[in-house]
């Protein structure tokens, strides 16, 4: 599917409202959904690892799941995945593994990013699925969301 410039902003801002759900519940706020070929939203989430006591439960990871769900199947050749921060190696994995076809992030990871910032999962030649990438839509909104996040944490931290 050939997003337009809005679409890919409309798809962009569910992303954030799913990561302002995370954030209000004290997690990291970082969301994601995914959108079939039709543009319909099938799946969505945010990160819920505190909340579940689950390294898992990234945002990614249950879009995913959610989208497979709704389409029961696990291969979602035509879907596209739109996060606001960019894909770690297990949600990159998991990317490759349901053959999502393009993945729209946000914020770069230069601590955990496998979407080029630490390393590039998606272009590894050995892999059978090799999605398309577009880095950098509202980064800086991205970034400064998980900034002010963190800056929060810590002032909490200093004050006790």
């Amino acid at each position: 599917m050939i997003f337009t410039k809005s679409a890919k902003e409309n798809y962009m801002k569910l992303a954030f409202e799913q990561a302002e759900l995370a954030q209000k519940q004290d997690e990291v706020p970082i969301g994601a959904v995914v959108v079939d070929s039709n543009g319909a939203v099938i799946g969505h989430g945010y990160n819920r690892r505190e909340l579940d006591q689950n390294a898992l439960k990234h945002a990614e990871m249950l879009a995913i799941s959610e989208a497979c769900q709704n389409l029961s199947t696990w291969r979602l050749e035509h879907c596209s995945i739109f996060v606001t921060l960019e894909p770690c190696p297990m949600c990159s994995g998991a990317i490759i593994n349901s053959r999502i076809e393009n993945v729209f992030y946000a914020a770069h990871d230069r601590k955990a990013g496998a979407a080029g910032s630490v390393v590039d999962l998606f272009k590894v030649p050995q892999f059978n699925h090799h999605p398309v990438v577009y880095p950098g839509l509202y980064e800086q909104k991205s970034a400064m969301l998980l900034q002010n996040f963190f800056r929060a944490i810590r002032a909490r931290k200093k004050q006790k």
